[in-house]
Order: C-alpha cells, then sequence, then structure tokens
C-alpha cells in the first residue's frame, strides 16, 4: 500500500506519547517531545484533533502535522533542529 493511500483513522494520548491508528492496521507512536505545543497541552486540548486527508490538525494549537512526515521520522518542523524538543 502506497503511503499516499494511508490516512490516520484515530488518535490517542498518553503522559509521554501520542498513538495514530493508521488505515492499513499499523499504529504508528511518537513522543509527544517532538511536539512541543501537544506536550504542553492539557489532555482536552489533545483530543480537539481533526483528521485531515494530509495528517492532523489542532486548530486552537495551532498545530499541523502531516502523516507523511510522521512515517518519515519527523518531529515539529516549524523550529531549526537545534531549537526542537
Amino acid at each position: 500500500m502506497s503511503s499516499s493511500l494511508i490516512k490516520a483513522v484515530n488518535v490517542r494520548f498518553d503522559e509521554n506519547s501520542m498513538t495514530i491508528a493508521l488505515s492499513d492496521g499499523r499504529a504508528l507512536g511518537v513522543p509527544l517531545a517532538w511536539f512541543p505545543r501537544l506536550l504542553h497541552a492539557s489532555q482536552a486540548q489533545r483530543m480537539q484533533y481533526r483528521i485531515s486527508t494530509r495528517g492532523l490538525h489542532w486548530e486552537a494549537l495551532d498545530e499541523d502535522i502531516s502523516l507523511a512526515g510522521l512515517l518519515a521520522g519527523y518531529g515539529d518542523m516549524t523550529r531549526r533542529p537545534a531549537q526542537a524538543a
């Protein structure tokens, strides 16, 4: 299956990580430290996500995460690597 056909279907959080359920049956876990806005958000704020064709979006947190970037192993791309968490 091409990565362009893989979609996020659900997102869950624990204290330190975010797990994205994918349409092909896999689950992708990433540390919240990769995304400081989510790391410092409340659980209620984290749950206010929207799944789009390209990834995940949190309106109130001004956070967009591309599924392609996650699959490639990228974290927060809004900062230069030396500044990322």
